[in-house]
């Protein structure tokens, strides 16, 4: 149909009540998935077609985002041409009401455009506070948004060396938690940048006191379940002085995610999807579809 869009929407969201990013089945009861939210929205704009929406990139229960995507279908009643991306963007806004959602931006793509497979690489940042002897004494703007350590330091440079062994192309299967997709997976992936920098709490301009922040940032295409955390949850454990670099080297090189050391992931809280990024080329429209665009923005300042 002419006039059925489909849309790229950009979303960020504080994952701490959330049962994940993606949908929850309709059988379990209790928090929803931002997924099961964003679709509830997305309904609100009377649509003729079904609401499905594909989410680029899971993430799971407690973790957040800065940056996710997905893309959906949606055609107006009554022939009416596209929402505008700026009128989407609004009207979604409005009906995820006091949902800790929030669209940051929309396109509209092409037909045969997927958020998930079109999707060049992922970056994810995990915030880490040193010396918090109890999380209460962390700022309300960190509560729930970092991993609070007792450690006053950690040793950084064994960090640095330590994620070294981790970039590039491994099998990483040590480094993947168990799930339904486990058969389906390939564990083989490439690690194009982890990178440990000096960070700051989200509150650091006005707190009574500062208190070292550190982030560590990883880039791949794709990552396997929960391979972030157990990756981050490595690294501290080196930097901590429990895990030696030769240590980290056999476990990556085992393959087998019954290797990585029981209770040593990192916890979700401190975790944030922060991009998911696309070729410019992906997101061009056809010229016809660019026209009536342009047309639904012209009739919308009418």
């Amino acid at each position: 149909m002419h006039n059925r869009a489909r849309y790229l929407i950009f979303f960020q969201y504080i994952g701490t009540k959330y049962r994940g990013a993606v949908k929850v089945p309709p059988h379990q009861l209790g928090k929803k998935g931002v997924q099961d939210h964003l679709e509830d929205a997305i309904q609100r704009l009377r649509p003729v077609n079904p609401v499905s929406l594909s989410v680029s990139s899971r993430t799971d229960t407690g973790v957040h985002a800065l940056s996710n995507s997905a893309h959906f279908d949606l055609q107006r009643k009554n022939d009416k041409l596209p929402f505008t991306e700026d009128i989407l963007v609004q009207a979604l806004n409005f009906h995820l009401g006091t949902e800790q959602i929030r669209i940051t931006r929309a396109h509209c793509v092409p037909h045969d455009f997927h958020a998930r497979f079109r999707a060049q690489s992922r970056t994810y940042v995990y915030r880490i506070a040193l010396g918090i002897s109890h999380h209460s004494l962390l700022p309300l703007t960190d509560w729930d948004l970092c991993w609070s350590l007792r450690n006053t330091e950690l040793n950084v440079d064994a960090m640095h060396e330590a994620a070294s062994l981790l970039v590039g192309t491994h099998d990483f299967s040590t480094f993947r938690a168990v799930n339904s997709d486990l058969p389906f997976k390939n564990p083989v992936k490439t690690m194009d940048v982890i990178t440990i920098q000096q960070g700051n709490s989200f509150a650091y301009a006005h707190f009574h006191r500062e208190i070292p922040f550190w982030e560590l940032t990883f880039t791949s295409k794709s990552f396997l379940y929960k391979q972030v955390r157990r990756m981050t949850g490595a690294l501290v454990a080196v930097g901590q002085g429990l895990l030696s670099v030769p240590q980290l080297k056999k476990i990556l090189e085992a393959r087998d995610s019954l290797a990585y050391p029981q209770g040593m992931a990192a916890p979700a809280h401190g975790l944030f999807l922060t991009r998911v990024d696309y070729r410019d080329t992906d997101l061009q429209l056809s010229p016809q579809l660019s026209e009536e665009l342009l047309t639904s923005t012209r009739n919308s300042k009418d």
